[in-house]
């Protein structure tokens, strides 16, 4: 039932004429995004083209393995350019926990690798503190603002699944933070930039307000 609510409210508030692709690089959890946003009353697409990209109304870059890895694929297939291109001209642009950390500038995680820099910081193995890594839990947020994250209250718990974090070179683009060990950026905004480290199509109504947010952005 909760669900239905939410796509009957989409369904009255927003253009469903917007198109959203979802970034296909041959690394990702595609079909858990997609199947969201189908929930939602939105209107998603899956692509790997880059001139497609570019020209994308809305985008989301998932994420999952490692950063050096799915950087690569990305310039392989000439995605990259085409992330900064659409982003260049104010296409709405979320990433998802890996696709976070590869709107930043640089990561450690398996060596030192450039990212996409749109967004200043770099990424991080996380302080765990003894904690067990990686982090797999449901963990509060402190929200600190943004359009992202508008109707979702600092304490909201969101599934998160990481080993590395990132952690924002200008605190004014943080809309949340975390703790795990030591406090990280959990979600980051920048104009049309925006970023989550834990997933949202994982995290139940919650989560699903915040993909419902950048479906009206």
């Amino acid at each position: 039932m909760q669900i239905f609510d939410l796509t009957f409210t989409c369904g009255l508030l927003y253009n469903k004429s917007a198109m959203i692709t979802i970034i296909d690089y041959g690394a990702g959890n595609l079909m858990s995004v997609s199947n969201a946003l189908d929930a939602l009353g939105g209107k998603a697409k899956v692509s790997g083209d880059a001139d497609e990209i570019a020209r994308a109304d809305k985008l989301i870059l998932p994420g999952v393995g490692a950063f050096g890895e799915c950087m690569k694929k990305l310039r392989e297939h000439g995605i990259d350019e085409a992330v900064k291109a659409a982003a260049a001209k104010g296409t709405p642009l979320l990433g998802i926990c890996l696709g976070l950390q590869m709107l930043f500038e640089r990561s450690e995680e398996f060596g030192d690798h450039e990212g996409l820099g749109l967004l200043a910081g770099s990424v991080t193995k996380l302080k765990s503190g003894g904690l067990p890594l990686p982090h797999i839990a449901w963990t509060s947020i402190d929200v600190h603002g943004g359009r992202l994250l508008s109707g979702i209250g600092s304490g909201e718990f969101f599934y998160f699944v990481h080993s590395y974090c990132a952690h924002a070179g200008d605190k004014r683009d943080e809309a949340a933070s975390a703790e795990y060990g030591e406090t990280f950026t959990a979600a980051a905004e920048r104009d049309n930039v925006f970023g989550v480290q834990f997933h949202p199509e994982k995290s139940g109504a919650r989560g699903l307000a915040i993909l419902k947010n950048f479906m009206g952005i």
